[in-house]
């Protein structure tokens, strides 16, 4: 009877076996689009609830992302290209009132093919949207206008780590104000 049951033939992969790969993909992605808007000076990252870990600079928001084991989802400020954002498939206003001030989220169901270069175009957009003009003009005048490939990595394959910020409780504190 075991000898049946080696030969048996494998069957193509499972439903099951197909929503974990897409998943693993999306998470790659989720981690690439992380590592990505943490290369832009004083990016960190911040997780304010449950299933997001966020992108912010001085601890102001310019991504929300979703976290590993939950669907890719994204959503940025886009005071220039909203407009046009929201004529995608996969886009919609960011609920909660932040689309009318020009956010746009992206949602991909498993097995969908997001656009890399233009979520992280999407990144920067909305990066430059929030973080302080000092900061935009720093990034301006760096070699390329700003325009590098922020998506090299080192060969470790370990994100490029954003400046050192205090944290959001640090600042509150030195401030005299508790979270």
């Amino acid at each position: 009877m075991s000898d049946q049951r080696a030969k048996k033939p494998k069957a193509a992969m499972t439903v099951t076996g197909a929503r974990r790969v897409a998943q693993r993909d999306a998470d790659a992605l989720m981690k690439q689009l992380r590592a990505f808007g943490l290369t832009y000076p004083g990016a960190h990252t911040k997780s304010p609830w449950p299933g997001h870990m966020d992108l912010a600079v001085k601890d102001k928001t310019f991504a929300y992302l979703s976290v590993e084991g939950e669907p890719l989802k994204i959503s940025c400020k886009l005071p220039r290209s909203s407009e046009l954002a929201l004529q995608l498939p996969f886009a919609t206003p960011t609920p909660y009132g932040l689309g009318k001030a020009g956010w746009v989220t992206a949602q991909f169901e498993a097995g969908d093919t997001p656009p890399l270069e233009l979520l992280q175009a999407w990144i920067d957009e909305s990066y430059r949207a929030q973080a302080p003009r000092k900061l935009v003009k720093d990034l301006d005048a760096a070699p390329g206008g700003g325009r590098a490939d922020r998506s090299a990595q080192p060969a470790d394959g370990k994100p490029v780590p954003a400046k050192a910020t205090r944290s959001a409780q640090g600042r509150g504190a030195l401030r005299g104000r508790t979270r």
